[in-house]
């Protein structure tokens, strides 16, 4: 059944049928040949209780919030802060891509939000000042992955709800994986405008410095607004979610830049993008069932003790798998479906459950720059108006800062372990023993 069941899920995808359908459909299928036909009221059962959580409540308020930070004009004051800060320096455009990005992935918390907000900006800016647009499209995809990293973040509130981990020790999890990310990309950045002769921009005044640090100022408190309450136990994620569209709403009337319309778009955009993610996480509970009732965690746990008993030849193994799925299946209903078959292997290495949603985040959001499914490449591709194999040409030279850095945080766990451990001290009782 699990081969029906996954072979019938790829072929669906590869004829271009919805992923949420395809997850469905693939269920549905593998019901009926594992003699469930008459029993298919388990489906919408097992779909409801999969969505019937007070956790998953945040997931729309932080994409809201995202929305409405576009929606309010906040993008511009942070790319003007940011070419302020740093536009004079070696290929300094670039360097203003990734810095921007970093910056607004503290209101934003998906990579979509930063690539359909930032993007379009960073690419006829660079263009502008006569950076190739290939380039500049493939720089924007790739520094947008940063935002799911630095908190908040929408792919970690999802994975802390599927594995029972702490979302205030995620959120503080990803802030150095997320800085390592940009500032590798900065150097990336610099290295290669030595050799393509990328141009320097002019060097700001100290007063230009100030007053669009100013007016940029609400992007830099809104994240630690957002993860201070979640972290001191103010609020909870889903107040923390409340909070960040309370924070937009409040800069929006202070700029005067909210309009009626403006947060009908932002509604509306976020119960799409929402109720997608709602019927991905449903079906795909299904599947976590139907693997479950198959005996898949424990068979796949034994596989993999059975190739290697050595924790770090595991995480090697994890994260070139992770890679390939993700060139495959988009990072949500790769996460949902992975993240319960995965967690007894885990567990059973000793690898903090932190530790291990950070390399499961990172790896499945560099699918996002990667073909033939990579959602970046297509978003970018009608963004910048180049064709889709340019920007993926494009891409594949910037994969290289994002692999190195994803090895360095599967291996050097010290780097998403630190922060939490400090701020709120070592988990005594983490999930995986509970």
């Amino acid at each position: 059944m699990v081969a029906l069941l996954f072979g019938s899920f790829i072929v669906l995808m590869m004829l271009r049928v919805p992923i949420a359908m395809s997850i469905g459909g693939a269920v549905f299928i593998a019901l009926f040949q594992a003699g469930f036909g008459d029993s298919l009221y388990i489906v919408p059962t097992q779909v409801l209780e999969g969505v019937d959580s007070p956790a998953l409540l945040a997931v729309p308020f932080f994409i809201m919030a995202g929305v409405l930070m576009n929606e309010i004009g906040l993008t511009d004051r942070i790319f003007d802060f940011a070419n302020a800060l740093v536009g004079h320096f070696r290929a300094g455009l670039a360097q203003v891509n990734v810095l921007a990005s970093m910056i607004f992935a503290g209101s934003s918390g998906t990579a979509v939000a930063d690539i359909a907000g930032l993007g379009a900006m960073e690419v006829k800016a660079m263009r502008q000042h006569g950076y190739p647009a290939d380039f500049a499209a493939a720089l924007s995809i790739c520094s947008a992955l940063v935002g799911p990293l630095i908190p908040p973040s929408v792919p970690l509130v999802i994975y802390g709800f599927i594995s029972g981990t702490s979302v205030a020790r995620l959120f503080l999890g990803g802030i150095l994986p997320g800085i390592l990310l940009g500032l590798s990309l900065m150097v990336f950045n610099f290295l290669i405008a030595r050799k393509r002769g990328f141009p320097r921009g002019e060097k700001a005044t100290l007063r230009t410095v100030m007053i669009t640090g100013w007016h940029g100022i609400a992007a830099l408190v809104s994240p630690v607004v957002i993860l201070g309450s979640i972290t001191f136990g103010i609020t909870t994620p889903t107040e923390g979610g409340v909070l960040a569209c309370a924070y937009a709403v409040v800069l929006g009337a202070f700029y005067r830049t909210l309009t009626w319309e403006r947060i009908w778009n932002a509604l509306t955009h976020t119960m799409l993008i929402s109720s997608v993610i709602m019927i991905i996480i449903g079906f795909s509970t299904v599947m976590g069932w139907l693997l479950a009732i198959e005996r898949v965690p424990q068979e796949l746990g034994a596989a993999v003790l059975f190739v290697t008993e050595t924790k770090w030849v595991f995480l090697l193994l994890l994260i070139v798998f992770l890679l390939v799925i993700g060139c495959l299946i988009e990072p949500v209903p790769a996460k949902i479906i992975l993240v319960p078959v995965l967690l007894p292997v885990v567990d059973q290495f000793g690898i903090d459950r932190v530790h291990f949603g950070l390399i499961i985040t990172f790896a499945l959001l560099i699918g996002l720059a990667t073909p033939p499914m990579g959602l970046g490449l297509y978003i970018m591709t009608e963004i910048s108006g180049e064709s889709f194999e340019k920007v993926t040409k494009a891409t594949l030279p910037l994969l290289i800062p994002l692999v190195i850095t994803l090895l360095l945080v599967t291996f050097v766990p010290g780097v998403t372990l630190w922060i939490p451990d400090f701020v709120m001290g070592p988990d005594l009782n983490p999930p995986g023993n509970r």
